[in-house]
């Protein structure tokens, strides 16, 4: 009896003590998304009161035709951006695990721009796409080439943007460089003894034994990429004045991109129930895709583990 009554405080004392966060949970964000849920069946804004009109959000929402184009666009900027992004983290994780002179500079130097404020590092990327005085249209005119209007032809706005978000790829790079490290050392003196090269050793060795957190990296970029916004905004706003630009989503809508469109439909047009259920939609894509990419991913991480 004794102990059943320690056991019923202890329960009570744990509740006690844990309630501010239960509260701020439930207050903060239980709350917020149920009332999300609901207003995605209503019709409002910021000085009327909801009013429910079932699914004619959604049924809206599938016969808009920008809704497409900026889920096109955030399509894009997920399946091509992610690779390349991780691509690239994983080449300058090889490069700064290696033996050399001035390795400690050389990783600060990679990392330090996913610590510059991303307002700051856009506006100077908007510099460096500029057709006549950035510095990429100069380089490529020292090898004779003639670089495009970046982000005034939308042939090339979406690749401006992959371009720019290589910069940004200092902590991906950590999480491979620490992937790396883990390999046992073992592994690789085993299969140099068997005769197996650089590349051979990198493929079948170094990527099955780092699967998993290429695999965990790559689902944190796909669910960063469907959450684009901030870098499209800046840039569109930017270009706002600029012929064939456009204030809603750059040159023909070429980076409208769908968090983008949310944020005008609910501040620019004032359509908050057609904003939160865009916002649900986005939710179970991203939900959906997380799934398929983990159950598609499983077997070949635990194959690479058995191996």
């Amino acid at each position: 009896m004794k102990g059943r009554n320690k056991a019923q405080r202890n329960f009570i004392n744990g509740l006690l003590f844990s309630s501010p966060w239960i509260l701020g949970f439930l207050a903060f964000s239980v709350y917020p998304l149920v009332s999300s849920l609901y207003y995605s069946f209503t019709k409002f804004n910021a000085v009327t009161a909801p009013r429910w009109v079932g699914l004619d959000n959604f049924k809206d929402i599938f016969a808009d035709p920008l809704v497409w184009k900026s889920l096109g666009n955030t399509l894009f900027m997920a399946f091509v951006s992610m690779p390349v992004n991780l691509t690239v983290a994983l080449l300058l994780a090889s490069i700064v695990c290696g033996k050399f002179k001035g390795r400690g500079f050389v990783r600060t130097a990679f990392f330090l721009p996913s610590v510059i404020p991303m307002v700051a590092a856009t506006m100077v990327w908007i510099w460096m796409f500029d057709p006549t005085y950035g510095y990429i249209n100069n380089v490529l005119s020292w090898f004779g080439i003639s670089g495009p209007t970046w982000l005034m032809d939308a042939r090339y706005t979406k690749w401006a943007l992959v371009l720019m978000g290589t910069w940004n790829t200092g902590t991906m790079m950590l999480v491979c460089m620490s992937a790396l490290q883990s390999v046992p050392r073992s592994y690789y003196e085993s299969a140099e003894i068997d005769g197996a090269g650089k590349i051979q050793r990198f493929l079948h060795i170094t990527i099955p034994c780092i699967a998993h957190v290429l695999v965990y990296q790559a689902i944190l970029s796909l669910i960063n990429a469907f959450q684009y916004f901030q870098q499209a905004y800046i840039i569109i706003s930017a270009n706002a004045g600029v012929k064939g630009g456009s204030a809603a989503g750059g040159p023909e809508n070429s980076i409208l991109m769908y968090p983008l469109y949310v944020f005008h439909n609910a501040f620019t047009y004032l359509k908050m129930g057609k904003a939160t259920a865009m916002a649900w939609v986005l939710f179970v894509l991203v939900a959906i895709l997380t799934v398929i990419m983990t159950k598609v991913t499983k077997k070949a991480t635990e194959d690479a583990g058995g191996e």
